[in-house]
């Protein structure tokens, strides 16, 4: 075969313990073939003896042969049998069969031959190719696999590491159910199964989150006097604590262990380190480490890069950066993750000025950033509004040589899109495509997410046809951005279809996604559907939050009903849903557009009641409302009372009540109040010159009306037809 030679760890098998009685009886494959086949006929004996001479006299034999044309499972046993003492003619057979018979259909029997010679030839890589042939094969059961293996394992003369290499095997083939069911049949055959294979087992296990069974496994092996554990499984097992949150059995499993003589090392420390810095649990880390020194053991690389992350995770940036200092000082170069680490950290919590700090120092120490160092700073920019910096790391890194992947290419993507640029985004996208590298569902949503903000519909469904077409399967996020995306224009049947073959698809909507289509079909006037929606969500276990009550009594108070947008509350309350600010907002509005101010007004104090203090977009409401009731008096009270609360009137408070002035014919008033804005450093508006010169206008005071008039032109607005 032509598979390199592996060099064969004789030294690490473990003695198999194989009754006596399986032992006798197996000094020849002629038992063995007598026993699974049918006695060979002459020609079969023929064919044995003339492969044999050729063999032995070093005669050629091709795929031509008629010898090879007529081998079957039980000749091929027989040939091999024949050679237990000569391995090099067994390896020269099992050669000449591979090479020149591909299709040569072998029986348990004769791959387990086959598997046993192969070690004893110490051809591991060609021995594990055999066995993956076997587990492969349609129809066969663990069973006779198992059975196979055992009755051939005398009469080859073989060892324990086929056994071992059987499970480890299945691990690596990602069978682990399988594997654990192989490991149960050899042990209930009182069959000691190496450790090395219980540790592969065992490993397997609580790689795929398995715990619970590889729990089942160990203490299978601890019943079994002839299994030895040792710290690659106390290692393995620690993990599985630490996997499964239980980091407080981690102490009384090591002591258990090493009343076996079995002591935790530097994988055992550096795993319970690696625990409690992940639960943030860092004075407990700390402990671990003072254990380490007084063991003699020296804190390595790993030790110090799993402190490094615990810290930043939990806010110690400043002592992260100590650490960094204790690590040089005691030996330790810190390389491209540790430094990692802290670039993810200041990226976290948007510190630019510090993320530049240790890119630098990076390239100070002549440590290699890599594209998790490239990806964080880029990400942290990009986030941050600053595309000219994000673009320069870019250029950056594939001028040190450091092709981007889709990730960096994706984080580009979605600045430009949160910049509005899409022109930009689709360029990059381009630039991604021609580089080899393939769209993924994450950046198909971020183009997406952003054609929806700019409400580019045609161009999102362009792209989104083109996902589908090229094999890239939407998900929820991709439905849930179309959807808010049409309803947001108002196109309820598209975000209604989209909706249906979501659920064809089998993604679940959540909150989001209602609250996209209810805030839709209210947008549009349509509270029946929108009510019928919020009943749909209840039916489906998905209960309304804020934004959905927020949303339909908006909706209410927009159409006029604001009887209806206070039941809404009162269910809201009753709930134990807090309402915010936007939602009184919206019944204040609602009120004051059915020309109901003073109710809107008797509101404030209900709102307050509920600990949630009017802002400056509450009074402008409320404002506009008396106003829209000539109550000139009210609305200057409330200014006083936004003072009283700490809100100083903005341009629209100023706008509001110079509109009612000049309404009202009172331009003296207005002129004053207009003085007073500018004054407190408030810039008017197109809006504050429009009701200035109207109100003028309406007096026939056209000198003061143009008065304005140009000092508008002077500060850059136009005026338009309403003069």
């Amino acid at each position: 075969m032509a598979v390199p030679k592996r060099q064969f760890p004789m030294a690490a098998a473990q003695r198999l313990c194989l009754p006596k009685s399986t032992i006798r009886g197996t000094a020849t494959c002629a038992s063995l073939v007598t026993s699974t086949t049918t006695t060979p006929q002459s020609d079969d004996t023929f064919l044995v003896h003339k492969i044999l001479w050729n063999l032995k006299q070093g005669k050629p034999i091709t795929n031509s042969s008629i010898l090879l044309h007529h081998l079957n499972p039980s000749t091929f046993l027989e040939v091999l049998g024949n050679f237990r003492d000569n391995l090099h003619l067994a390896l020269q057979f099992i050669n000449l069969v591979s090479l020149n018979c591909p299709n040569f259909k072998h029986s348990s029997s004769s791959l387990s031959a086959s598997i046993h010679f192969l070690i004893r030839c110490k051809r591991v890589a060609d021995a594990q190719a055999f066995i993956l042939r076997m587990i492969r094969r349609s129809g066969v059961s663990r069973i006779e696999i198992v059975e196979s293996l055992v009755l051939t394992y005398g009469v080859c003369g073989s060892n324990p590491y086929a056994f071992d290499l059987l499970i480890r095997t299945y691990v690596q083939a990602r069978k682990i159910r399988e594997a654990v069911e192989v490991f149960r049949l050899l042990q209930s055959r009182n069959l000691c199964v190496p450790i090395n294979a219980c540790n592969g087992l065992l490993g397997g296990l609580v790689k795929i989150g398995w715990v619970d069974l590889a729990w089942e496994v160990y203490g299978e092996m601890k019943e079994s006097s002839r299994v030895q554990p040792n710290v690659y499984t106390l290692n393995i097992m620690v993990n599985a604590l630490c996997k499964d949150g239980k980091i407080d059995s981690v102490n009384p499993f090591i002591q258990e262990m090493e009343k076996k003589g079995i002591f935790p090392d530097m994988v055992t420390y550096n795993t319970l380190i690696n625990a409690y810095c992940h639960e943030g649990l860092l004075e407990e880390a700390y402990e671990v480490i003072n254990v380490m020194k007084a063991t003699g053991l020296r804190l390595c690389l790993l030790t110090y890069n799993s402190i490094l992350n615990g810290l930043c995770k939990n806010g110690q940036y400043g002592r992260a950066r100590e650490l960094l200092v204790e690590m040089e000082e005691s030996g330790l170069a810190p390389d491209t993750a540790s430094y990692n680490t802290l670039l993810a950290e200041c990226c976290r919590t948007g510190n630019l000025l510090e993320a530049e700090s240790v890119f630098k120092e990076m390239s100070r120490r002549a440590i290699i950033p890599d594209l998790v160092s490239y990806s964080s700073l880029i990400g942290l920019f990009s986030r941050t509004g600053r595309l000219d910096r994000s673009l320069a790391y870019y250029e950056h890194m594939k001028r040190k040589g450091l092709p981007p992947d889709n990730v960096v290419y994706t984080i580009l993507i979605g600045g430009f899109c949160r910049n509005g640029s899409m022109k930009e985004a689709m360029k990059m996208r381009d630039e991604m495509l021609e580089q080899g590298l393939v769209m993924d569902v994450v950046t198909y949503n971020t183009i997406l997410n952003g054609l929806c903000k700019k409400k580019l519909l045609h161009e999102a469904d362009e792209l989104f046809s083109e996902m589908v077409e090229r094999g890239v399967n939407p998900d929820f996020y991709t439905f849930t951005t179309l959807i808010n995306g049409y309803c947001k224009c108002g196109n309820m049947d598209k975000a209604q279809t989209l909706f249906e073959a979501m659920l064809l698809r089998n993604l679940e909507p959540d909150v989001v996604t209602y609250n996209s289509l209810v805030d839709g079909f209210c947008k549009v006037g349509d509270m029946e559907k929108a009510f019928r929606l919020r009943d749909e969500m209840i039916s489906v276990n998905i209960s309304p939050n804020y934004i959905t009550y927020s949303i339909l009594i908006n909706g209410f108070c927009n159409k006029g009903c604001v009887s209806d947008a206070l039941r809404q509350w009162d269910e809201m309350i009753s709930l134990g849903i807090k309402p915010t600010i936007v939602t009184c907002n919206s019944i204040i509005k609602g009120y004051c557009r059915s020309g109901d101010a003073s109710r809107a007004d008797k509101f404030l104090n209900k709102m307050q009641s509920q600990g949630i203090f009017p802002d400056s977009i509450t009074y402008n409401t409320l404002l506009d409302g008396f106003i829209r009731e000539e109550n000139m008096d009210k609305a200057l009270d409330l200014v006083n009372d936004m003072g009283n609360q700490g809100l100083s009137p903005d341009v629209i408070t100023y706008n509001t009540l110079l509109d009612g002035f000049c309404k009202f014919g009172r331009m003296q008033e207005a002129n004053m109040l207009y003085r007073k804005m500018v004054e407190r450093g408030i810039d008017p508006d197109r809006s504050t010159y429009t009701s200035l010169i109207n109100g003028h206008v309406s007096q026939d005071n056209l000198k003061e009306a143009f008065h304005f008039h140009d000092e508008m032109l002077q500060r850059g607005f136009i005026p338009d037809d309403k003069f």
